[in-house]
């Protein structure tokens, strides 16, 4: 999940945000209700933001998901710009974006 930091808020980019599907998956719907739920704002098609008091609580959702297996690493990281810190309590669970991976996947999409 792409994400950046702004005056110690965190924000998920809106497009990387997990969907909520009525008849979709038991886990992937829980994983959207529990970063709902620790979220300070989480409005519709926008950024999602979470304030730093709850990176700690984050970092272990986020960790307790990805070992469960069924949900890759792109929907359980978070991905910041390479020339972005890393706060130390985010680290586990943090990467650099990988620009890479953006120009693949427009080449496959590409007609």
């Amino acid at each position: 999940m792409r994400v950046r930091i702004d005056n110690d808020v965190l924000f998920i980019r809106n497009e990387d945000v997990p969907p909520y599907q009525k008849k979709g998956s038991m886990v992937r719907n829980s994983y959207f209700w529990a970063l709902k739920s620790i979220s300070d704002r989480a409005p519709f098609d926008k950024e999602w933001e979470f304030e730093q008091r709850v990176w700690i609580a984050l970092t272990r959702m986020l960790t307790a998901f990805a070992e469960s297996g069924y949900l890759g690493l792109k929907e359980t990281q978070l991905e910041f710009e390479p020339d972005d810190e890393i706060p130390e309590l985010l680290r586990p669970m943090a990467t650099w974006y990988d620009w890479a991976d953006d120009c693949e996947d427009a080449e496959t999409e590409s007609p």
